[in-house]
């Protein structure tokens, strides 16, 4: 293994981090969101929408090609897009089941499953083959590091450390930033409360839909910025449609992580490993059962995790009590 195969550890834990963080602050707040795979393909979907809008007033894709447009805009256009219809999804979500008092389960299914389909839909519609050269002029030019490539390329720390963009940044100041609001803030105690006992939290004056509502569609627009990333950062715009499995791995990653966003960002790392570790072994090992195997266990220690947590049942490791279930007032 050399420093490029962990280069592309880091770049593809990203995908993993912001699902998984954005899922945290849904669960939180007791929402059992399975929508996650659905919601990243809202958030590239966004992507998308955003980038052709970028393409026909640039000029066309060949004019993107060739370095037209402000990379502000191009940013700017892609983010909020994504944003939007990451938001759009979450706010469905909360209105299907805080509103209407539809299953979670059942709801987050729909999410993923309209999510994928209007993913491949949009997609196939906004970026045909003729045109892909824009996107993916798009993903080069303005979702790389902004360092100089001889400056990155000097050592193996800047390799390593300072060979991205900044939306693999973003995402880990992200969790540290969650994790403190969660565990010091008088929000984060709150929200930690309605997903405790909504009923407590409610008698005691917090607004348990309200919290729900926000705590869903903030951690709908963060988990919709891991769909932009794979899509532009990750994949340089090449359309792929493989965003559905990235994003059950970060459900997984939840439990990983002990609904915990500061252990998220070593359980990205895992996962990420894990999941690159079968391309250098089929290289080294010419046995195709091996890299299936391989990529089998962060799944098997999920489950181990799962296991070891409900023997050891201690208040810090548990899942929010009231997870799953959906409050009204008048059921009280």
């Amino acid at each position: 293994m050399n420093i490029s195969f962990f280069v592309g550890v880091i770049s593809i834990m990203v995908v993993f981090l912001y699902g998984c963080i954005g899922e945290i602050i849904t669960e939180k707040s007791g929402h059992l969101n399975l929508g996650t795979p659905g919601v990243m393909c809202f958030g590239a979907t966004g992507a998308v929408v955003g980038a052709r809008i970028f393409i026909n007033i640039t000029g066309g894709p060949d004019a993107v090609r060739d370095g037209a447009g402000s990379p502000v805009l191009g940013i700017f256009l892609l983010v909020l897009f994504c944003l939007i219809f990451a938001g759009i999804a979450g706010l469905l979500y909360c209105f299907l089941v805080d509103t209407l008092r539809c299953n979670q389960n059942a709801t987050g299914l729909v999410i993923t499953t309209l999510g994928v389909g209007i993913y491949k839909f949009i997609g196939s519609i906004l970026c045909p083959q003729v045109d892909r050269h824009g996107f993916t002029a798009i993903g080069r030019r303005f979702f790389s590091s902004p360092l100089p490539v001889d400056f990155r390329n000097s050592n193996w720390f800047t390799q390593l450390f300072l060979s991205y963009s900044t939306l693999v940044y973003i995402a880990i100041i992200i969790a540290i930033i969650v994790f403190i609001i969660i565990k010091k803030t008088r929000i984060g105690l709150n929200l930690r409360a309605v997903g405790e006992n909504p009923g407590t939290s409610d008698a005691s004056g917090v607004n348990v839909t309200r919290y729900k509502y926000v705590a869903t569609i903030v951690g709908s627009l963060i988990t919709g910025l891991g769909g932009l990333y794979y899509l532009f950062d990750y994949n340089t715009g090449s359309m792929e449609y493989s965003l559905e499995g990235l994003g059950w791995i970060a459900v997984a990653l939840v439990i990983f992580s002990i609904w915990n966003t500061g252990l998220a960002v070593f359980g990205s790392f895992v996962f990420a490993f894990f999941y690159q570790l079968p391309t250098p072994l089929s290289n080294i090992i010419k046995n195709e059962a091996i890299s299936p195997l391989v990529s089998t266990l962060p799944y098997l220690i999920t489950i181990l995790v799962l296991i070891t947590i409900s023997i050891f049942n201690k208040k810090e490791t548990q899942p929010p009590s009231a997870l799953g279930l959906t409050y009204f007032r008048e059921d009280r």
